[in-house]
């Protein structure tokens, strides 16, 4: 499809509204999909079913591209319009592409972000289905996570109120044993053919899952940033509403069950990972007659796991949609690259990967800088899914790399120091080893790495020509200005040809920073020392008991997800550039085995966003005469 393109650039909500769309069964239909492998969701949008994959097992996957940033200014740098004008780049020169990334939350749409479908004239369209509710599988993330939570409550207040011998009969009416009955003997190392047969201390160790409330690593979500909800009690209001306990609600991308969902191969996988989600442990110690070990509880001990499935059923579907120019995109789960994978799913990319051949190319962002997204991408995403790179482009601006040589602070909402938007080769120069490190932490992986400039007006050829010639210095096949924001797929055209080129003539020696038969230290330091550059690691005494803990249950072979701030290499927000002898705090490690992986906490890290002094919903509005949404950004 061609676009209009226009100077000065229009904004992007009336870019949106003017690009002229396909109807999404025929870009289905260009790919190759059947009619009955879609499914709808109005005319410009549906989900594609995962028999697609086995239709098509036998043809060569695609060329894999993965897009990361330096580190950003809290402003973003630019990496979704990237990755999507990447995209119209490689369309625009004649390639069979097909674009994946995540589906954003609400929280940074309505608060501090705005939008996420790219913007200027590389966008995913239509841009507010896209921004919004797409096809509901925020939402049906967000039910599947709170009917674990409600399961948890109701069950420590039963077992409170209820006898053994009624929670046995209740649970397990039929005299027969569901299979996480089944499990929960295996833990106990209990053996019985019926429950009737089982003394009463085993009855009550098998029925009793006598949940340590202080435990509990199990909040609520909710798709809105509310910092006011970071902290609760719930249970207020007497016996007949729960046992009080303090807790608090996350964001809902921040869930496990969203990485689950992330890192899933299928339906079969996705049911497993929903039973083994671990959500506290049970009391130690008990009645002397009744000796309690110490064991996980799990979303399959609470007998819930079946039914989260059940509301992930369509979820698991990736959403389709299409660029500007009518290439083929996905978007799938949103998962943040600071305190998860923060990658689209894997789900997506298999079947785009298939449905472009092998001589067409798969576009995929990593979240935030290369340090948080692209790190586990490689070491978590691509052991998982056995899909290796075949080339990473590194989106960097002048004026991040200005704030890393020193520059003043960047405030989302505040004019732009003119250090920024005049040229200043010296704070630039000062500000270049942040992308120089980037750059060699992608190469530790053996793969090519493209720079991608992404060119403001006010950036000049001599600040340009500066990191380029940096860039090609750290190992860099090239560096290319990326002008996609203003021209679309033709200002993506050179960055396009400078990636086919390093794919085609670059040696790709794809490898993972540690192996899984590595402890959980050893591959945290690993990720500190080599791809944050600290000194050395400091684990608190939690943090420590954590990882014994987790030893002991044998989960030390899980890959890591670090979660930390994504403004900077290391733990604080305020240490720009690359900072020099520091120690990387390990304040807490869990556990999320329902998503696969250890989750290492550096640092104070916030799970629920909060509101600007002016939201991004403050712009938005409706149009009541024709139903258009206005301000969206």
């Amino acid at each position: 499809m061609p676009i209009d393109i226009k100077h000065p650039v229009p904004a992007d909500i009336d870019i949106a509204h003017a690009a002229e769309l396909l109807p999404i069964k025929e870009v289905a239909k260009k790919l190759g999909l059947k009619e009955d492998e879609l499914e709808q969701y109005g005319k410009y949008k549906a989900k594609v079913k995962l028999e697609v994959l086995d239709r098509l097992e036998d043809v060569p996957n695609g060329k894999y591209i993965d897009v990361t940033a330096i580190t950003p200014t809290p402003l973003g740098e630019g990496k979704t319009v990237t990755t999507i004008g990447l995209s119209q780049g490689l369309h625009h020169i004649g390639e069979k592409v097909f674009t994946c990334i995540r589906q954003p939350s609400q929280g940074p749409t309505f608060g501090i972000k705005g939008g996420a479908a790219g913007g200027g004239f590389s966008q995913v369209v239509p841009m507010e289905d896209f921004n919004l509710h797409l096809t509901g599988d925020i939402h049906a993330v967000g039910a599947a996570h709170n009917q674990l939570a409600a399961a948890i409550d109701n069950r420590m207040m039963k077992e409170r109120q209820w006898s053994t011998d009624f929670l046995a009969k209740m649970l397990c009416p039929d005299d027969e044993y569901t299979d996480s009955m089944r499990k929960r003997l295996e833990k106990l190392d209990i053996e019985s053919e019926k429950p009737s047969d089982l003394s009463d201390e085993d009855k009550g160790r098998m029925f009793r899952l006598n949940i340590d409330p202080y435990s509990i690593q199990w909040n609520r979500v909710v798709d809105v940033s509310d910092k006011a909800l970071r902290k609760i009690i719930v249970g207020l209001g007497g016996q007949g509403n729960a046992d009080p306990r303090e807790t608090g609600y996350d964001i809902t991308v921040a869930s496990e069950i969203m990485a689950a969902l992330g890192m899933t191969t299928g339906l079969a996988d996705l049911r497993e990972r929903m039973g083994r989600i671990i959500i506290g442990t049970s009391k130690t110690g008990g009645q002397p007659h009744v000796q309690r070990p110490v064991l996980p509880i799990t979303a399959e001990d609470l007998n819930v796991a079946g039914a989260m499935t059940v509301l992930l059923k369509d979820a698991i579907k990736p959403n389709m949609m299409q660029t500007l120019v009518g290439s083929p995109a996905f978007v799938h789960t949103g998962p943040f690259a600071n305190i998860a994978q923060g990658n689209s799913s894997i789900i997506a990319d298999k079947i785009a990967l298939k449905l472009v051949g092998p001589e067409g190319y798969v576009v995929t962002e990593s979240g935030f800088g290369a340090d948080c997204g692209m790190e586990k991408f490689m070491n978590l995403k691509s052991r998982v899914s056995g899909l290796t790179p075949n080339c990473v482009v590194m989106v960097a601006t002048v004026r991040a790399l200005k704030m890393h040589g020193g520059g003043p602070r960047v405030v989302p909402g505040k004019v732009l120091d003119k250090a920024y938007t005049e040229e200043n080769l010296e704070l630039l120069e000062k500000g270049l080893p942040n992308l120089i490190q980037h750059i060699e932490n992608a190469r530790k992986f053996g793969v090519p790495v493209v720079v991608a400039v992404n060119r403001f007006t006010s950036d000049t050829d001599k600040e340009m020509e500066m990191i380029k010639e940096a860039a090609l210095k750290a190992g860099a096949s090239d560096s290319v200005i990326s002008d996609v924001w203003a021209n679309g797929g033709a200002g993506g055209a050179d960055l396009a040809r400078a990636v086919v080129k390093a794919i085609e003539e670059e040696e790709n020696d794809f490898h993972f920073l540690y192996e899984d038969d590595m402890s959980i230290k050893e591959k945290i330091e690993t990720v500190a020392k080599e791809i944050y550059r600290a000194d050395d690691v400091d684990y608190s005494d939690e943090a420590e008991r954590k990882i014994k803990q987790f030893t002991e249950m044998g989960l030390s072979d899980l890959p890591l997800c670090m979660a930390k701030t994504h403004l900077s290499f290391s733990h604080d927000p305020k240490l720009k550039g690359v900072p020099k002898g520091w120690t990387l705090p390990i304040r807490e490690v869990r556990a999320s085995v329902g998503a696969g992986f250890i989750f290492p906490v550096c640092g104070p890290i916030s799970t629920m966003p909060g509101l600007p002094t002016r939201p991004a919903f403050t712009e938005i509005d409706i149009d009541v005469d024709t139903g258009e949404v206005l301000g969206l950004s």
